[in-house]
C-alpha cells in the first residue's frame, strides 16, 4: 500500500513539474517576441516599417478585435501619430532628422490585460538598383559565402540586397550557411555548441541567425534576403525552423530589413500566416504568377531559365503587382537581357560586375 502511495505522489509530481514547464516556456516565448502580457493571438504588428520625409505615412497598426485602447508610448512616441484607423505616421520633424530608426512602443488593452510591442521604424534609405548579392559579396573580395564578412562587403558595395541560407541545429539554433552539411557536419543534426565549433575558410565562426541579422541591421541601405532552407528531415522540421525564423525577425526587429524566400510553397504560406505582411517570394519556379498574386505572396523570384523559357511571366508578375528576381545569373549577356526586360531584382556571385552594367 505504501509503495502504491509513494508511486502515485511521484507520478502527480512529476505531472506538476512538467505543466509547470511548460506555463513557464510559454511564458518565456511570450517575453522574447515582446508581449508582456498575452500570448501570440494578440500580436500587434504594422503594415509597412519604414517612412521618409515625403512619405511620412508609415503603414497601419494590425491589432486583434479584442484589443482596445491603443496609445503610443516610450521617449519616441511623441514623434509619432496614430490616427482612429490605427494608421500610424511619423511627425515631420522627425522625419526629416538624421536618426536612421526610432524604436516605437504601443500598447492596448483587454479583458484579459495588457499587451504591447516595440516596433522598429526605419528611415528608408535602401538602396534601389536591383543588385542582389548571392550569400553576401564574397567571390571578387576572396572571403567566404555566407559569413559576416560577405554581407559586410555587399553592404559596402551599394548592393540592394544580401541573400543568405538559414538552417537549424538539432537543438533549434539558427545558423547561416547554404548547404545542409558543413565539412561533413550535417547543420540539422548537430548541436549548437558543435556548430559554434567551426570556422569558415576565412577564420570567421559559422555565423548564428541571431549574430547575421544584428550585423544586418546596423545600416539601412541593403536589404537582408532571408531564405529559409528545406529541411532534409520533413516538412514539419521546416514549419518549424520557419516559425523560430519570424521569431527571431520579430524579436530583433528586424521588419524593416527582411524579405523572404523559399523553395517550400508550404513555407511561404507559412511565413504569411505568421506575418501576413511580410514580404515573401517563392523560388521553385513551378507556379503562375496568377496563383502567386491569389496566395498574396510578394514576388516570384526564379531561376533565370525558367524565366527565359516563360517570358512573359515577367510583365504578367509585375501587372499582379508582384516583384519578378532572377537567380543566379553571373555572365555578362545573361545580366544584360534581365536588366533589358526590366527585371526588379538580380541575383548573382557577380555584384561588382552588375553594380558596373548599371552604371554605365
Amino acid at each position: 500500500m505504501k509503495w502504491r502511495l509513494l508511486t502515485f505522489f511521484v507520478e502527480n509530481v512529476c505531472i506538476i513539474m512538467i505543466n509547470l514547464r511548460i506555463a513557464l516556456s510559454g511564458l518565456l516565448l511570450t517575453t522574447c517576441l515582446g508581449h508582456s502580457v498575452l500570448m501570440a493571438q494578440t500580436t500587434l504588428s504594422l503594415s509597412n516599417y519604414t517612412y521618409s520625409p515625403a512619405k511620412p505615412v508609415v503603414g497601419t497598426l494590425r491589432v486583434p478585435a479584442s484589443v482596445r485602447g491603443l496609445k503610443l508610448q516610450g521617449p519616441n512616441a511623441s514623434s509619432f501619430k496614430l490616427d482612429k484607423n490605427n494608421q500610424l505616421s511619423i511627425v515631420a520633424s522627425a522625419a526629416k532628422a538624421s536618426a536612421p530608426w526610432y524604436d516605437l512602443m504601443v500598447e492596448g488593452k483587454t479583458a484579459a490585460g495588457s499587451v504591447r510591442d516595440t516596433f522598429r521604424i526605419v528611415k528608408d534609405e535602401f538602396i534601389r538598383n536591383q543588385v542582389i548579392a548571392h550569400r553576401g559579396a564574397w567571390k571578387q573580395s576572396g572571403t567566404t559565402e555566407n559569413s559576416i564578412s560577405s554581407l559586410q562587403n555587399a553592404i559596402k558595395l551599394g548592393c540592394m540586397g544580401s541573400e543568405f541560407d538559414v538552417h537549424m541545429s538539432a537543438d533549434s539554433v539558427l545558423f547561416v550557411n547554404h548547404d545542409h552539411s558543413i565539412q561533413g557536419v550535417s547543420i540539422e543534426k548537430a548541436t549548437a555548441a558543435e556548430l559554434a565549433k567551426i570556422k569558415l575558410p576565412n577564420g570567421e565562426s559559422l555565423p548564428t541567425l541571431e549574430a547575421y541579422l544584428t550585423e544586418g541591421i546596423k545600416q539601412n541601405r541593403t536589404k537582408l534576403i532571408l531564405e529559409i532552407k528545406t529541411s532534409m528531415l520533413g516538412k514539419e522540421r521546416s514549419l518549424a525552423l520557419t516559425e523560430r525564423v519570424v521569431a527571431m525577425v520579430h524579436r530583433l526587429r528586424a521588419q524593416a530589413w527582411v524579405d523572404y524566400i523559399a523553395f517550400s510553397y508550404d513555407v511561404c504560406q507559412k511565413v504569411k500566416s505568421l506575418d501576413p505582411d511580410a514580404k515573401v517570394a517563392y523560388l521553385n519556379g513551378d507556379k503562375s504568377p496568377e496563383q502567386l498574386a491569389a496566395d498574396h505572396l510578394y514576388g516570384l523570384d526564379y531561376h533565370f531559365s525558367v524565366l527565359k523559357k516563360n517570358e512573359g511571366w515577367i510583365n504578367d508578375a509585375q501587372q499582379r503587382n508582384l516583384t519578378v528576381n532572377a537567380w543566379t545569373v553571373n555572365d555578362k549577356d545573361t545580366l544584360a537581357w534581365f536588366l533589358e526586360h526590366k527585371a526588379d531584382f538580380i541575383t548573382t556571385n557577380e555584384p561588382e560586375l552588375l553594380l558596373s552594367m548599371i552604371a554605365k
